[in-house]
Formats: structure tokens, C-alpha cells, sequence
């Protein structure tokens, strides 16, 4: 099983490992702060050194349950010690982008009531899909400035580890109309924005919502009787 550094830390910008297996699609390693993607935000892409060697990573995913880390240019041995650096610039904006859904989110659960039907993002820009029969100019307007009144609050976020049990115990900790939860799992992540919000997730955060910067909504629209959709764009301060 490998280490889920980002998990502990989501600034680790750079880290040491040790090659554990190596297969045709790259190489499993005992510990990584790279994100191999999930729950709508992309996979963390970087480098990764052996000496004097760098080798491109431009992919890490979930194969058959372990964190492949795709390589340019060859491959390691097992029981080489590597290091590990992410595109530091590509994350934070991805943290400050995942982390401006879950505002969002909890905006329009406390405010509306509305179910989340679906999400994506990239770096500083994403897309929310919510269970609404209308949805007009006037109130992506409303939305904005709510929204932002809750980045300005500057929130502390954070991250705990629950037992499963414990966690489905908490109202509302799944936002989406399909819980995407897998079954079986001992244990929940949850991710708190204190004072807002609290949903089960697995992704990288800001620890402050002041960090974000600006959430501007830049469309709205309909995919269907009772599925519109927001996309924003993420600005500084």
C-alpha cells in the first residue's frame, strides 16, 4: 500500500521514495504527494529524479488499486530511491479550485438545499452541476456574492480521517444525488470548512478560504428539467 502523503500534507511540493513494483504502465512507489486524480479534480503531474536522471511524469492513476506513476524517457528499478516533484503551480491552483467547489457547495446546500449532480474542474476554472428547475442571471449573481462573502470569512479548513460508521452517522455528509462512496471502505475522509461545510472528500485543499482568492460565475445553464449547471473561474484577491 502507498504512503498518501498528499493526504498528511497537500503543500509537500517535493519528497523521497523508494520504487516498489514497475510495470508496463510505470512504477508503484511506497510513498507519493502525487494526486492520481478522482472525485473530479485531475492527476498531479511532475518530475521524478534518480541521480542525475529526471524523468517527465505526465500521468499518475489508480491501476487495479495501486498509484502508477507514468514515466517519459525509461523506467527505474525496484529498490531505486527517487524524489519526487510536483508541478507546484499546477496544484495550488487545482487546491485553490477544488477547494472553491466545496464553498460553492456548501453555499447551495445551506441555502437551497440543492443537491450536487455532477462537477469538474482544471486549474483555476470548473464547472458544478445542481438538482434546480430554474436557474437565472439574477441568482448566479446572488450566488457570487454569497459565495465570496464566505471566502472573505477566511475559514480554517481541515481534514480528519473518520471510521466509517462514525462518518455516515453525519447528516448531509454526501452531498451528490448518487453516493460515489465506494462500498466496503473502513474509513471516510472528511474535509471541514469550518463555520460551512462538511463533506466526505479525497482531494487536496487550501487550509483557509481567504486563500482561494475570487470565485467569478462566468455561465450558467440548463442540462435538463432539473439539472443546471455553474462555471466559475477562480481569480486572486
Amino acid at each position: 500500500m502507498t504512503e498518501l502523503l498528499y493526504h498528511a500534507d497537500s503543500y509537500l511540493k517535493e519528497f523521497q521514495a523508494t520504487v516498489r513494483d514497475v510495470t508496463k504502465s510505470g512504477i508503484v512507489l511506497d510513498r507519493t504527494a502525487f494526486y492520481p486524480g478522482g472525485g473530479g479534480q485531475p492527476n498531479d503531474i511532475g518530475v521524478i529524479r534518480i541521480g542525475d536522471v529526471e524523468y517527465v511524469v505526465p500521468k499518475v492513476s489508480r491501476v487495479d488499486g495501486a498509484i502508477v506513476h507514468q514515466l517519459e524517457g525509461g523506467l527505474p528499478n525496484i529498490g531505486d530511491t527517487v524524489t519526487g516533484a510536483l508541478d507546484w503551480d499546477r496544484r495550488h491552483k487545482l487546491m485553490r479550485t477544488h477547494t472553491s467547489l466545496h464553498i460553492l457547495c456548501g453555499v447551495i446546500w445551506r441555502d437551497y438545499s440543492a443537491q450536487v449532480t455532477g462537477g469538474n474542474m482544471e486549474p483555476l476554472a470548473a464547472r458544478m452541476d445542481f438538482e434546480f428547475e430554474n436557474l437565472t442571471a439574477e441568482f448566479a449573481e446572488e450566488v457570487e456574492a454569497t459565495v465570496n462573502k464566505e471566502i472573505d470569512a477566511d475559514y480554517l479548513i481541515s481534514a480528519r480521517v473518520l471510521p466509517r460508521d462514525e462518518a455516515m452517522a453525519i447528516p448531509d455528509l454526501i452531498r451528490t444525488k448518487i453516493n460515489l462512496l465506494p462500498e466496503g471502505i473502513p474509513e471516510v475522509r472528511v474535509l471541514e470548512i469550518h463555520g460551512l461545510d462538511l463533506q466526505a472528500d479525497g482531494g487536496t485543499h487550501v487550509t483557509s478560504t481567504k486563500e482561494v482568492g475570487r470565485i467569478r460565475i462566468v455561465g450558467h445553464e440548463s442540462k435538463g428539467r432539473i439539472n443546471k449547471r455553474l462555471r466559475i473561474q477562480i481569480e486572486d484577491a
